[in-house]
């Protein structure tokens, strides 16, 4: 098996359907099922049952599958090595963070980079799902948290305390809530994400017994558009409930755990010049912000 072969096998695996795998290659269904075709005869093997649901990997294929995996491993590796030795300032950095950092801090650093560099562009991804950088689904990767992999490096480039805010219209129309009331009387705006990890939900170490939950988001951005909406009171890291001139409450409490904000990209590709200066535009946009 060559590893164009391996490439749409593994589509097929991960996507289930000869569309999905279609879509993830760049190419048409019919040419995804004509590869599988002919790579099942060129083995003499089925390596997949066809069923209502999808295509599902048989005893061979998933053999196959470990095989095929570790011709994955081996070729990203290469493919990741080489990078790291290009001296070039031209072609495509791929940068995966959430929509609200995007909005704040990568879009001004892309702007900051085309003026000394337009031959780099960057491909930024904006979302709630953690792009894989072992497998190249992204270059640089700016999360809230750390990573494990020892092939990473790791940098935090920012650490922000979390209070609690409002908008002056909330407050106008409710008056700000007292320290120890349980929220009685308020409405509040939760992100999903950490409401579904607490059985215990707090804001900034306050219970939300008597208050009611108004809104809960999937995205930081979203907390911080409803907040500033005047739907309720919510968390968001201090440097941004100030970014955007919102009131904040209890300035005396903070969540126990602050908002690190960390940079993360492969060792192998660490030195390679496009990427190089893609972070140091990141990480000057973050400068002076907290620590």
């Amino acid at each position: 098996m060559n590893w164009d072969d391996a490439r749409v096998f593994l589509a097929v695996c991960r996507e289930s359907t000869l569309r999905g795998a279609a879509r993830v290659l760049g190419v048409d269904q019919a040419t995804v099922g004509r590869r599988i075709n002919a790579l099942e005869k060129s083995l003499s093997a089925t390596l997949f049952l066809r069923t209502s649901e999808g295509y599902a990997l048989t005893a061979v294929g998933e053999a196959a599958l470990r095989s095929v995996e570790k011709m994955e491993r081996s070729a990203l590796d290469l493919e990741r090595q080489i990078q790291g030795l290009d001296e070039r300032l031209t072609g495509t950095v791929r940068v995966s963070t959430t929509d609200s950092l995007a909005i704040d801090f990568l879009i001004p650093a892309i702007a900051r980079l085309h003026e000394r560099h337009p031959d780099v562009r960057v491909h930024l991804d904006a979302s709630t799902q953690f792009l894989s950088l072992a497998k190249r689904e992204t270059d640089i990767a700016v999360r809230n948290m750390r990573p494990d992999s020892p092939d990473l490096i790791a940098r935090r480039i920012a650490r922000w305390p979390v209070g609690l805010f409002a908008s002056q219209a909330y407050i106008d129309r409710h008056g700000a809530p007292e320290p120890g009331s349980l929220f009685e009387g308020h409405d509040l705006v939760v992100y999903d994400a950490y409401l579904q990890s607490q059985k215990d939900m707090t804001l900034v170490c306050e219970p939300l017994g008597r208050g009611r939950i108004a809104a809960t988001l999937s995205s930081g951005l979203l907390v911080r558009r409803s907040i500033a909406a005047g739907i309720g009171i919510g968390e968001m890291p201090v440097c941004t409930g100030e970014r955007d001139g919102l009131v904040r409450l209890w300035p005396e409490r903070t969540r126990p755990m602050p908002y690190d904000v960390w940079l993360v990209t492969h060792a192998d590709l660490r030195h390679t010049a496009r990427v190089r200066v893609v972070i140091d535009e990141i990480v000057a946009g973050f400068a002076g912000t907290g620590d």
